[in-house]
């Protein structure tokens, strides 16, 4: 499931329906402010234009400028999201633990799809969502036109839905976008796929001083991610099975495997990583004039469906 993302100090927010401020005196819905902090039951603070402050849970704000956008404007509803993602699904797969050989009995089943909203939906105001949370609780889809932006950038999260073995969507369109797999991968993919692992690493070495022990499956990932980069860059080309690594990375998760031991691990990881760098097949930048050409067509053959339904008799 995709969270919605926490809101920093300082973000503009408006109230979605009427709260009480901290002296009980009502506040009415529409009101606008910024995030001040959190409170200890983990609301909101929102300091409001008047002066007085007002704790919100995360569902009771919008963004200001998605807020002005909704009421002048309109938005797409959650199932006119849906309907999309049903109706104009080109691809979509089973990603995560069973697409990395490490599932486990109580493994969740993460389904991540590709859906392209007709174009003629472009030429309103009220535009196609950029992706869709559901339908359903482990699924999440991404407009073409979003994913292929992700997937250039070689985010690990979108090429691993185009490599994924599992495979439960495929039309004509979504072979077109599997052909095009190699025009996604790059040199990028070695800032992306360390780089987030170094980040990650920080915040769980924070966890083992507070808390004495790390999230061992948060853990488990990010070493199958390491591996998962060190081949991608040595033989250019992105296979999710973790293969030999699998009983290893188990015994990670259970958290069987010394921190130490893991430590050692992830720096050898690093190191192949980063000698796996200097000879790599994958070219520097990725093939966005192919991508851009594809996503051109695609638009095209839409527009001009949509248009030859308008005239037939």
């Amino acid at each position: 499931m995709v969270r919605t993302p926490a809101l920093p100090d300082g973000t503009q927010v408006v109230l979605r329906e009427a709260a009480m401020d901290q002296a009980d005196e009502r506040v009415q819905r529409g009101a606008t402010g910024r995030t001040v902090g959190r409170d200890g039951e983990g609301r909101y603070l929102v300091r409001l234009t008047d002066g007085r402050t007002v704790a919100c849970r995360r569902d009771q704000l919008s963004l200001r400028r998605a807020f002005q956008q909704d009421v002048a404007i309109g938005g797409t509803d959650e199932a006119h999201g849906h309907r999309l993602v049903t109706e104009h699904t080109i691809y979509a797969a089973v990603v995560g633990s069973r697409a990395f050989g490490l599932a486990v009995e109580d493994s969740d089943t993460d389904v991540r799809g590709v859906y392209v909203a007709p174009t003629d939906a472009f030429w309103s105001l009220v535009k196609p969502p950029p992706h869709v949370d559901g339908p359903g609780p482990q699924t999440f889809s991404w407009e073409v036109e979003r994913f292929c932006g992700l997937a250039l950038k070689a985010n690990p999260n979108l090429l691993e839905v185009l490599h994924s073995p599992l495979v439960l969507t495929r039309t004509p369109l979504g072979d077109e976008l599997l052909a095009l797999r190699s025009a996604f991968l790059s040199q990028l993919a070695y800032q992306t796929y360390s780089g987030y692992v170094l980040s990650q690493f920080k915040k769980l070495e924070a966890d083992l001083r507070q808390r004495g022990q790390p999230r061992w499956k948060h853990v488990m990932h990010l070493l199958r991610l390491l591996i998962c980069a060190r081949e991608l860059l040595r033989h250019g080309r992105l296979v999710l099975d973790v293969g030999d690594c699998r009983e290893r990375l188990l015994a990670v998760r259970g958290g069987q495997v010394e921190w130490a031991e893991v430590e050692v691990w992830r720096m050898t990881l690093h190191t192949e990583v980063d000698e796996a760098l200097q000879h790599t097949p994958l070219p520097a930048v990725p093939d966005t004039g192919a991508v851009n050409a594809w996503l051109y067509s695609v638009r095209a053959r839409s527009a001009r469906l949509a248009a030859a339904l308008e005239v037939r008799p």
